[in-house]
């Protein structure tokens, strides 16, 4: 048994079965394994790890029990074959006990028997229903924790499994932990085999999953749109538009908004990530109209702003024999100059730049059509206006779309980690063109406050952006709450908050002000190293990234008091404070760490097929290297973690903390501190003790709520 192939382990079994005169037999066919909640077995591998204290319980070795349960799930007694799964499923979170129980052809057994469907089976689920979903349950939970471990590929299922797993899925009354498994299930083999996409597309519907979402059961309805964001993100290109095109017929746009974003239960983490996979893939639709530059030869797409001209003047396109035809290139070139183009003769080369493209063109067409009354209105009022003083709407139009684009990150992959979805998205079939036609109105409004010119066009444009990151960062529920908050970020608004924002970060430049920075700088630093390593003692949950999402698959991470030991371990689900260093297994000592690498140079970000690598991922990556080969990767579950652990393990080696967070707070607490000490206080006697706090007053009727 490999587990056992070193002999301490061995002296070990043999001393206690020797010192406490067990006839146990040989001790090849029995283990220890940890007596907690886990029951994971010691090994070679960890056995180092066994603190002082921890229970541990003489138990049959993995490779008896694997053969054990591997012939006691075959029995012919229902009641023995229920009792063998469910102890299946338990034992199969253990990696040990997984790779024997494979061994023994394992894996190929439970598809069998999910795939028979005896008449046996059939029966039973007719007579004794609680009994059939149990029994499936236990089945399909074992086969995800075996698989989950990585040892066997995905590619090897037959068809006839994937149609049994669809069929649970597609059933309208099913047992809810056997309808959860079959969805998870489905969703690993779409992320991990092409081939297996191929073959669940065409079992699995977009209309036999939306009954899904209109149940109560938030981790039914996860695991659903699960589902549908691995059919989406693996679909070839061409097909994304026709699945789409789907989508919206099924209305699950307007489910999810009624069933999952508005209803009572709170969103739960795993939830918001799905639905900000499912915005950024709706989005990503764009990215071919984005990527597309216009042909000034094509005649449909020269009708366009020949629409946009007609809807504008209330114009109808002249006959050929109308008049002369440099009168008619006259008055053509007028209209396209009072329309904003950066080119009055053929504005069809204002939209060869990419980004935006075509995309442009389209926003500009929805908003001619669908907001008639204020396209016309910003046409004509900035047609009226000076040379210098009109905001030109075609110009405008083009690089406002560009903004958003990259505001909304148009053509990027999803995070893993990041759960940032935006309610207003989901109230509008056309979200992306509304919000288009709310920033366009803004941009106008902007241009008129800050009396600009032609020159301050890209003084505008950046006021605009602020105005958007700010009032977004508010996570308004609906495009009337987002309008409202934009018209509450006047131009005037945002001036305030920069002065305000000035006034905290001012520096002064003067020599013994300088002095007095350089003086002070460190004694801050040692401050920020210091409340970095407080960070790092008290610990992070980190997420484990597997091709597979899991809501159980959690590690802690901790440096000991003594800043000598970094402890980690597993953990079943994330937890609500501190996690104790006895509770984690594993621990590397600091002395034995050799580099800190970050980002693309990390070794899980180097490897094939790798979680979805995209920038921001990498952005989140750092790995720990310690002996010749060995890494501690790590992928922080935002960018302030990020920092305060890079920060954190630089400082251990004393290196520069170099990170934007320390720089950040370097300014601020030097700010505050410079502050501080150039108070005039001569003559000022400080109290020792804080003032009392005043008694309440008799009511509150002078309290005004502004909300």
């Amino acid at each position: 048994m490999q587990c056992f192939s070193n002999s301490k382990l061995k002296c070990v079994l043999m001393f206690y079965i020797f010192f406490f005169r067990w006839s146990l037999g040989n001790h090849e066919n029995f283990a220890l394994q940890n007596a907690d909640s886990t029951n994971f077995y010691i090994t070679e591998k960890n056995r180092n790890d066994i603190k002082n204290g921890s229970i541990l319980r003489l138990t049959t070795s993995p490779s008896q029990m694997a053969g054990q349960l591997h012939e006691r799930i075959q029995s012919s007694s229902m009641d023995a074959k229920l009792e063998a799964l469910k102890d299946l499923a338990n034992s199969s979170r253990d990696v040990t006990f997984a790779q024997e129980f494979i061994n023994l052809d394992g894996i190929s057994l439970l598809t069998q028997m999910v795939e028979s469907g005896t008449e046996r089976y059939q029966k039973l689920q007719k007579i004794m229903k609680p009994c059939f979903g149990d029994l499936l349950s236990f089945t399909l939970t074992a086969f995800v924790e075996l698989m989950d471990h990585g040892i066997v590929s995905w590619d090897t299922f037959s068809v006839a499994f994937i149609k049994k797993i669809a069929g649970y899925v597609n059933k309208s009354a099913m047992d809810m932990a056997v309808l959860q498994r079959s969805l998870a299930i489905l969703e690993s083999m779409v992320l991990n085999s092409q081939d297996l996409y191929q073959k669940v597309a065409q079992e699995i519907t977009i209309g036999q999953l939306i009954p899904h979402l209109q149940g109560t059961d938030q981790d039914i309805q996860t695991y659903t749109i699960a589902v549908i964001n691995a059919l989406f993100l693996k679909a070839p290109e061409d097909k994304r538009q026709e699945m789409a095109h789907i989508l919206a017929q099924k209305q699950l746009r307007s489910i999810i908004l009624s069933n999952v974003i508005r209803s009572p239960k709170p969103i739960n983490d795993e939830m918001a990530h799905q639905l900000y996979v499912l915005q950024v893939l709706t989005f990503n639709l764009l990215e071919d109209r984005m990527m597309t530059k216009m042909d000034p030869q094509d005649q449909a797409q020269r009708d366009i702003i020949f629409e946009l001209r007609r809807i504008a003047f209330d114009v109808e396109c002249e006959p050929n024999n109308s008049g002369s035809i440099e009168k008619r290139k006259s008055m053509y070139t007028r209209d396209y100059k009072k329309l904003g183009f950066i080119n009055h003769v053929n504005p069809a080369m204002d939209f060869t730049q990419i980004p935006p493209g075509m995309l442009a063109l389209d926003n500009m067409l929805y908003f001619a059509r669908h907001h008639q009354d204020a396209y016309i209105r910003i046409v004509l009022e900035n047609s009226s206006r000076e040379d210098k003083h009109e905001c030109p709407f075609g110009r405008s139009s083009i690089e406002l779309t560009k903004m958003l684009c990259e505001i909304l990150k148009v053509g990027e992959l999803p995070s893993e980690n990041c759960h940032d979805f935006h309610p207003m998205f989901f109230t509008h079939d056309r979200s992306f063109e509304e919000f288009f036609c709310i920033c366009i109105q803004l941009l106008n409004k902007t241009w008129k406050e800050m009396r600009a010119t032609s020159e301050d066009f890209n003084k505008v444009m950046q006021v605009v952006r602020e105005q958007i990151m700010r009032a977004l960062t508010q996570k308004p529920n609906s495009l009337d709450q987002l309008k409202s908050r934009l018209q509450n970020l006047s131009y005037t608004e945002i001036l305030k908050i920069r002065q305000s924002e000035r006034m905290n970060q001012e520096d002064f430049q003067s020599r013994p002000i300088l002095e007095l920075r350089e003086k002070i700088q460190p004694e801050i630093m040692e401050l920020i190293k210091q409340q970095r390593l407080n960070r790092l003692c008290d610990g992070t949950c980190f997420r484990k990234i597997s091709s597979r999402r899991r809501q159980d698959k959690f590690w802690y991470c901790r440096l000991s008091p003594n800043h000598k030991v970094l402890h980690y371990g597993d953990l079943e689900e994330s937890p609500q404070g501190e996690v104790p260093h006895d509770s984690l297994q594993e621990k590397l000592p600091v002395a034995d760490i050799k580099a800190v690498v970050t980002g693309k140079d990390c070794p899980h970000m180097k490897e094939k097929g790798s979680l979805k690598q995209n920038k921001e991922v990498q952005e989140l990556a750092f790995s720990v290297l310690y002996e010749s080969d060995e890494y501690l990767n790590f992928i922080a579950p935002d960018k302030h973690e990020y920092c305060v652990w890079t920060d954190g393990l630089n400082a251990l080696l004393g290196k520069e903390m170099t990170s934007d967070f320390t720089k950040s707070d370097m300014d601020t607490l030097l700010s505050m501190e410079m502050k501080l000490r150039l108070l005039d206080l001569e003559n000022i006697q400080i109290p020792e003790a804080p003032p009392p706090i005043p008694k309440e007053p008799s009511n509150y009727d002078f309290v005004y709520d502004c909300n």
